[in-house]
């Protein structure tokens, strides 16, 4: 501490050191005397001792079960975690294939990462956030200036704190831009959020149906080959979709087009490159390039929804480059801090968001572009700049959906298995390979979190998140950082999951 600098009035009497003073006393109030049974009652220590069963008894009592999933009964609760593995309270490891919805897509305690967030408590812990730190305008630059080299389009980056907070901006950017068009289009299938306005876009109504929504948006049918026509490619498929959109614009009757004012009554098309919570439905290769022909046609923005998809999920920093069209908007979160904290953002271009059009305060959250999610963000970058991520994701992916490919052989209830990159899917059916059987997925997941699995002579769990249409899809986002000893551990315990949970379901 500088002590030539003058203390405010109200201190100076006390001189002194400031990091120790007693500021309570100097106020004349008499500080509470620490309780240190009460001091006990807190940390690994004390929960250890108090057992699973106390805490979920608290949990029942004091927690609202709004904010929670709880896809298994009664969920498990965990101790710590390291690379790819989450430890129980008994130590038993369990690999982990969701990796926290895809947020931790570098492992969890990732050293590089977890170091760099506490060099920033060390260095700028707090800072308020209509002043500026190195770190937002670094990333923001970073995230920004690969867009540019990318798609040929300057662009500038708006951070703010989760996907679906991520996602509001981006309908007012949207909307601001479009003249106050508030209607969108969206995708059977499609996932954005669960606030009010990005459920609007989210295609199930279950996340909206007790709080109304604001102006929901239209939902267009998703190119999902596996449960489409029978007797046609998925290129075939991905052409009758759009197809079958562009047909709403032939005649004003169809409800969204004005042909002599040449307006569009939507302002854009809220797209997932692959459907996250929809199943991990990967679309043909072609039909991105042909939906963005009719949007840019009628005049519609491209709002590309990275958040579960961006940062190599697939094998590419933005999943949307596998399928060759630009975005106008791209909003991103999740995996950026490697789930250490929850910064998101939205990447637009630069017409829709240069300060003229877009200024200071048109949307604000008091933890948005925070010091500590921006520097771990920064990193992230800068790791990702270093690593060939590419060739190690699409080749552990490859490994990963051969294996795949042979468990479907040897359990017929596995009706299809794809992937891109390290985003892939097991489809689990009936006995005849299409029917959904959500109650054998149900029965897995149940079975993976009870720690009863065997390797090596020893308790083992698996964590698996299910995804699809109809909840009966396994949505396997592992650590890009695994190995392939422990791909091979996870088809091994997929293997032991299916065969037990089929003498039970």
């Amino acid at each position: 501490m500088n002590r030539n600098v003058p203390l405010p009035t109200a201190l100076a009497p006390l001189h002194g050191d400031l990091d120790t003073l007693d500021l309570a006393a100097h106020d004349g109030l008499q500080p509470a005397s620490p309780d240190p049974d009460a001091l006990l009652r807190t940390g690994p220590a004390y929960h250890a001792a108090l057992g699973d069963a106390q805490m979920l008894a608290d949990e029942a009592e004091y927690c609202s079960f709004g904010d929670t999933v709880h896809y298994s009964e009664p969920p498990r609760i965990f101790a710590h975690c390291d690379g790819s593995y989450l430890y129980d309270t008994e130590e038993v490891p369990y690999l982990d294939l969701q990796m926290w919805y895809s947020a931790v897509n570098f492992g969890y305690a990732n050293p590089r990462l977890n170091g760099a967030l506490k060099r920033q408590i060390d260095t700028l812990p707090q800072v308020a956030s209509q002043y500026l730190h190195p770190t937002k305008i670094e990333l923001a630059k970073t995230i920004a200036q690969d867009a540019e080299r990318k798609w040929g389009r300057k662009g500038r980056v708006h951070f703010n704190v989760g996907g679906a907070q991520a996602v509001e901006d981006s309908l007012k950017l949207v909307r601001n831009a479009t003249g106050g068009k508030s209607l969108m289009f969206a995708f059977e299938g499609g996932y954005h959020g669960r606030t009010l306005g990005a459920s609007a876009i989210t295609s199930s109504y279950r996340y909206r149906r007790r709080f109304g929504h604001f102006d929901r948006a239209q939902f267009i049918e998703f190119p999902y080959h596996f449960r489409g026509p029978k007797g046609i490619s998925k290129e075939e498929y991905g052409e009758q979709c759009v197809a079958r959109f562009e047909r709403l614009f032939e005649t004003e009757y169809n409800g969204v087009w004005d042909p002599k004012a040449g307006q569009c009554e939507y302002a854009a098309f809220y797209v997932e490159p692959i459907q996250g919570t929809g199943g991990y439905v990967i679309p043909p290769p072609n039909f991105f390039t042909g939906l963005k022909r009719v949007l840019d046609k009628y005049g519609i923005l491209l709002v590309v929804d990275e958040i579960q998809m961006g940062f190599f999920r697939t094998g590419k920093l933005w999943a949307i480059e596998h399928f060759g069209v630009t975005p106008d908007v791209l909003v991103f979160g999740k995996a950026l801090t490697n789930g250490l904290n929850p910064l998101a953002g939205v990447w637009a271009r630069e017409e829709l968001i240069n300060p003229t059009v877009f200024p200071p305060g048109s949307t604000h959250s008091t933890f948005a572009s925070n010091p500590l999610g921006t520097a771990v963000g920064l990193e992230t970058m800068r790791m990702l700049a270093e690593t060939d991520y590419e060739s190690m994701v699409m080749a552990k992916g490859a490994h990963f959906l051969d294996g795949l490919r042979d468990l479907q052989k040897r359990h017929p209830e596995i009706g299809d298995v794809d992937g891109l990159g390290l985003a892939l899917r097991a489809e689990i059916c009936q006995a005849d390979g299409f029917t959904p059987n959500r109650k054998l997925l149900d029965t897995m997941v149940d079975m993976g979190l009870e720690g009863e699995l065997r390797h090596n002579g020893k308790r083992i769990g698996l964590v698996l998140d299910v995804g699809g249409y109809y909840k009966n899809v396994i949505t396997l986002a592992p650590s890009l950082h695994i190995s392939h000893d422990e791909i091979d551990l996870g088809l091994s315990l997929l293997d032991q999951l299916l065969t037990r949970a089929k003498r039970v379901a």
